[in-house]
């Protein structure tokens, strides 16, 4: 079997966070909003091609990067979507949209503005979410 590799656009884009029951779960690198990503370990680019047994433990991915994000940050809407028009892998995005943030109320897919992390503010989000999940 072919080991598992994320899509080389979402590697460039995000940081590893953590692996979770199956699922890769990165920090897109734009630091103007939470925006969490879930990269299943599934080889389907659709999420109703996606075993049941497996959406399950995806949908409860979904609702803990949701509390996380609500939990942490000043957020009026969370946005989750699996577009995938660009990278075909499955993966999910969690992102926490404010009505002060920098498109809203525009979405954020595509959008130009990006500000990367620091590599210090990616470690503090980092064992924030560490110790959430625990």
């Amino acid at each position: 079997m072919k080991a598992f590799k994320i899509n080389e656009q979402l590697a460039r884009d995000c940081h590893q966070l953590a692996t979770l029951n199956g699922s890769h779960i990165l920090l897109m690198n734009n630091s103007q909003v939470p925006w969490l990503v879930i990269v299943p370990e599934v080889s389907e680019t659709e999420f109703y091609e996606i075993e049941s047994s497996q959406q399950q433990i995806i949908l409860q991915q979904i609702n803990l990067l949701s509390k996380f994000i609500k939990q942490e940050f000043e957020i009026d809407k969370l946005n989750v979507a699996t577009i995938g028009n660009i990278v075909k892998q499955m993966h999910i995005h969690i992102v926490g949209r404010n009505k002060n943030d920098y498109c809203w109320p525009g979405v954020v897919w595509g959008a130009d503005e990006s500000k990367p992390y620091l590599e210090a503010a990616v470690l503090d989000f980092k064992e924030k979410f560490h110790s959430y999940i625990k």
